[in-house]
């Protein structure tokens, strides 16, 4: 009998205390689903936040993670805690977006992968973060993001 692509998860299910750092969390991947096809797979986290690194007060961002995947797809559930560690976690905005684009890259390998961070102001000033490791691949349906630029109480 050949073992589910989930057999070896150890979040999924299970009671998980939350890591205490994003270098302690634990992303989890499973087999693709569908090798061989060019599919686009999206997580939305519009309520991430983490402290600034100089005063420890919280910021807070909407993010938009896109990805082709290759040979594996990350664990939601792993993700979401992934992400919550930053809670607790003092980085710059760019630094936590670019980690987190980083951190996915070199755990999943994609074919592409774009991140969109639409911070908070902080002093007044939102800062919106974008990467992304290329073109996305020909065939490849990219919904826009569609998230609005901060405009306050216009």
């Amino acid at each position: 009998m050949t073992e589910p692509p989930y057999a070896g998860l150890t979040q999924l299910g299970h009671a998980t205390a939350w890591p205490s750092s994003p270098d302690a969390a634990v992303l989890e991947k499973v087999a693709n689903p569908a090798p061989g096809k060019t599919y686009v797979v999206r997580f939305t986290c519009p309520e991430f936040t983490s402290l600034c690194p100089m005063t420890g007060q919280p910021d807070f961002a909407h993010l938009v993670i896109d990805y082709v995947p290759a040979d594996w797809i990350v664990e939601s559930k792993s993700l979401k805690l992934y992400l919550a560690s930053f809670r607790n976690h003092g980085a710059f905005h760019e630094a936590c977006t670019m980690g987190i684009a980083d951190r996915l890259v070199r755990e999943l390998a994609p074919v592409w992968l774009r991140i969109g961070g639409y911070w908070y102001p902080r002093g007044g000033m939102p800062i919106d973060v974008f990467w992304q490791t290329g073109p996305a691949p020909d065939g490849a349906w990219v919904p826009k993001q569609d998230v609005a630029p901060y405009r306050g109480r216009g």
